[in-house]
């Protein structure tokens, strides 16, 4: 099993994991969209969050909307919302297992289990970390199946022939 102290470190940065996950919950920064109109006074800033949503005006003031049903959330933000309520969840329950499993503590006696009680926390906390990790990187990139996206018109072409290039021509130039 690994040492006391690196086991800590681990679990220390487990923790402040979990506590940046709660944040970045929390924070209604997911998408931010800047409308800026013909001059300065008519500009605004939309923030989108898991929970709510913000508008700043060009003079400062924001107000803040609690999202009124599930269905008034984008589905890309509802997806992220459930991901990282269950990363969260996971955490949790890593953290748990991870108090457990430390060497350092007497909830088992059995080295053998107590080590595998600590492998079951750190399997929690990567499956928890893959967790938040995914809806953060698909916000931040704009979305990997782009919901957002206006609908693609499809365009048939007709088939053109054209006339072969001579090899003469090509090389002409060059």
């Amino acid at each position: 099993m690994v040492s006391g102290g690196r086991q800590i470190l681990g679990f220390v940065l487990a923790v402040i994991g979990f506590l940046g996950s709660i944040i970045i919950c929390a924070l209604p920064t997911w998408k931010v969209t800047a409308f800026i109109g013909a001059n300065i006074i008519t500009s605004q800033v939309i923030w989108e969050g898991l929970w709510m949503n913000c508008v700043t005006q060009s003079t400062g003031q924001m107000q803040c909307k609690v999202y009124d049903s599930l269905l008034a959330l984008p589905q890309d933000l509802q997806a992220s919302r459930a991901l990282v309520i269950i990363g969260i969840i996971a955490r949790l329950f890593g953290i748990i297992l991870g108090m457990v499993g430390g060497k350092c503590t007497n909830f088992v006696e059995d080295e053998r289990e107590k080590s595998r009680v600590a492998i079951a926390s750190g399997i929690i906390f990567i499956i928890a970390g893959l967790m938040v990790r995914i809806p953060v990187s698909w916000t931040a990139t704009g979305g990997l199946l782009c919901t957002s996206c206006p609908p693609r018109e499809e365009k048939d072409y007709d088939v053109k022939y054209a006339k072969a290039r001579s090899e003469h021509s090509s090389t002409a130039y060059v």
